[in-house]
């Protein structure tokens, strides 16, 4: 399964656990971080959730071989794909949610902390969005999100040219709250959560209603939107090339589209 669930003082903590294929997500692997997300919404012991990877990992986004094995669909068929049930259950989650990027976090391992509450990310960390040069479109809103956290040029860099983000990027474009020293990023992530113990819990719950009132709708209507792009896009000749490269272990040669 490779991830890994525990609750602990009042903090459920999601652990992408699969660093001999770089935490690669699987759609088991979603569908294990949406049935934890939802068990800690249903939870009333739990105050937050920690979600964190390995030392030098935090998750190199799909593993492209199963998400081309196991696509999600396109209409309804896509909605109940367990990659969509993680994206509702972690943009629905009325809890705080703290992340600890303890390395590299390509793709969805960015687009994720678009929607957590608290990010910390380790001085290690490396941050990418590299749809187009895999053939694809920007995922988990952040076609919506990003353009208005950078402004248009920047979100242009990042998701047009695929340009890496740095730790201190991430804080930069309010993706993050700060920077740490690997060996204590998601230990001062936990303690983070942890604070959550001595505050009320239907304050919080309600701030965070409020603090993404304005934004929620449209966020999952860019999700659905953005959705049916990405999966028509998976089967897309420019795709198909991307990932037979990648697989081939050479560059993509584009040329050959218009």
């Amino acid at each position: 399964m490779s991830i890994k669930t525990a609750t602990l003082n009042g903090v459920a903590t999601i652990e992408i656990a699969r660093p001999e294929k770089k935490n690669a997500l699987t759609v088991a692997m979603y569908q294990a971080m949406a049935d934890a997300l939802n068990a800690a919404q249903a939870d009333p012991a739990v105050r937050a959730v920690l979600i964190t990877g390995q030392p030098g990992i935090f998750t190199s986004g799909n593993d492209i071989e199963d998400f081309m094995s196991r696509p999600p669909g396109q209409g309804s068929n896509a909605a109940e794909s367990p990659v969509f049930q993680f994206m509702r259950a972690l943009v629905g989650i009325d809890k705080p949610v703290v992340a600890a990027v303890t390395g590299a976090a390509i793709g969805i391992g960015t687009t994720m902390l678009l929607h957590c509450d608290l990010v910390y990310v380790s001085d290690e960390a490396r941050l990418a969005m590299p749809f187009v040069s895999l053939g694809l479109v920007p995922e988990f809103a952040s076609s919506l999100v990003v353009p208005r956290l950078l402004g248009n040029v920047k979100a242009a860099e990042k998701l047009l040219l695929g340009d890496p983000f740095s730790p201190e990027d991430a804080v930069e474009a309010r993706i993050a709250n700060a920077v740490l020293p690997a060996g204590e990023v998601v230990n001062h992530a936990r303690r983070i959560a942890e604070r959550f113990n001595s505050l009320p819990p239907g304050a919080v719950r309600e701030t965070k209603k409020l603090l993404r009132r304005t934004s929620s709708d449209e966020v999952l209507k860019t999700i659905a939107i953005e959705g049916e792009l990405f999966s028509a896009r998976l089967r897309s000749p420019e795709a198909m090339e991307a990932f037979q490269a990648f697989f081939q272990k050479r560059k993509p040669d584009f040329s050959k589209f218009s």
